[in-house]
């Protein structure tokens, strides 16, 4: 029976092992075509126009999160490979959109960064550009840690010790990418391939990288069940996309439970791309936001859920019945005019506005309902004559 410390070496060996055959694996497919690293895309063929073929045929994904892009934003793409992803999302997002590739395999990054101006001349404008990092730990710019070891070396425990520590003040003063820096974070089929105890901390990272009102749009493949250890424990399953695949359930709830709100299935594979032991994995593709955090104030505020179901749960706790008028506070308020509720409510303001440095706090766990006196004023008594029809027609 192992003890603790062997177990602990053991996870630590099948760390390496996968990180291992993760890059060897990659490396590989930067030099030559590999079919089966994942399942096959149709991207929109406008945008594939402009990038060399080689880029095109080293591309290993299971969605497509640029389809999801808008003009002007700044995405960061993770586990950005030879670059497609980056390619196209900078054509979406145009000049004045930005786009940052983020992968730690030396031979995809020089395939991406020796096209990036190629592209760019090709349509007008360069706005990408290739970091190397792993897409747990976004705040460590492998590049200079390595430019680090060369100056410093490693010889023993102590200069361990302080490569360490110069390695977390790069994090401090030198981020690969900063926090609150990105409006998009997206990624085609690369989740998967972080180890499990490093997992908790990659979507903490993507949560830290974005600014407030950001979200993620991620494609990776899940599984319908969980996978068994010995799966887990081969890093050839892993390198090829699936010992590492969350379960569908599982990957929605690692969004929620690193602070994002309003997450959503935007596209789910009906076939699985591959079945193993009776297990099936497909493509799943999730939007989640940032930026329901910040204190809540009252400003007799109310929201009135629309349907078409009977009510609704959020992931705050606020629970809405269909038609009925709720108190809610400032933020919820606002938070809900915008994507992806916006649609599912209305907005009923107060007669009288409440400036925001005048407001009192808000219990937002409540759930009470808002009494129309509440917005309108306790002495509001007006009358007036019909209004017009919305339709601009006869009401009669």
């Amino acid at each position: 029976m192992l003890n603790v410390s062997e177990l602990t070496i053991t996870h630590m060996e099948t760390s390496l092992q996968v990180e291992s055959a993760v890059r060897s694996r990659y490396s590989e497919a930067a030099g030559k075509k590999v079919q089966a690293l994942c399942c096959p895309i149709e991207y929109d063929r406008q945008y594939l126009k402009v990038i060399p073929q080689e880029v095109i045929d080293r591309d290993y994904g299971c969605g497509d999160p640029s389809k999801y892009l808008k003009p002007g934003e700044t995405v960061l793409d993770l586990g950005s490979g030879t670059g497609k992803i980056c390619f196209i999302a900078a054509q979406v997002v145009g000049p004045t959109g930005r786009v940052i590739g983020v992968d730690m395999n030396d031979d995809m990054l020089a395939m991406a960064r020796k096209y990036a101006p190629t592209v760019g001349d090709a349509i007008g404008f360069h706005n990408v550009e290739f970091r190397k990092g792993r897409i747990q730990d976004l705040a460590l710019d492998l590049e200079k840690l390595d430019a680090d070891l060369k100056a410093n070396p490693i010889q023993d425990a102590n200069s361990f010790l302080a490569a360490d520590a110069r390695a977390e003040e790069l994090r401090v003063k030198s981020p690969l990418v900063a926090s609150d820096s990105v409006d998009v974070v997206v990624s085609n089929c690369v989740l998967n391939l972080v180890e499990p105890r490093a997992k908790r901390q990659l979507f903490t990272e993507i949560f830290r990288v974005l600014r407030k009102g950001g979200r993620a749009v991620i494609s990776d493949i899940v599984s319908d069940e969980l996978i068994p250890e010995a799966m887990q424990n081969d890093p050839e399953l892993w390198s090829g996309c699936i010992s590492g695949a969350l379960t569908e359930e599982g990957f929605v709830r690692a969004f929620v439970e690193a602070g994002f709100y309003g997450t959503r299935i935007l596209k789910r594979d009906v076939q699985p791309w591959q079945t193993v032991n009776g297990i099936e994995f497909r493509s799943l593709t999730i939007e989640a936001f940032k930026g329901k955090q910040g204190d809540c104030f009252e400003r007799n505020q109310a929201l009135i859920y629309k349907g078409p179901f009977k009510e609704v749960l959020d992931d705050d706790g606020h629970r809405m019945e269909r038609g009925q008028r709720y108190a809610v506070c400032d933020k919820t308020y606002q938070l809900y005019q915008r994507a992806p509720y916006q649609d599912c409510f209305e907005f009923v303001d107060p007669r009288a506005e409440i400036p925001l440095h005048q407001a009192g706090p808000f219990a937002c766990q409540s759930g009470r309902l808002r009494h129309p006196r509440e917005t309108k004023g306790e002495d509001y008594a007006a009358t007036t004559p019909n209004s017009r029809c919305c339709d601009g027609g006869s009401c009669c």
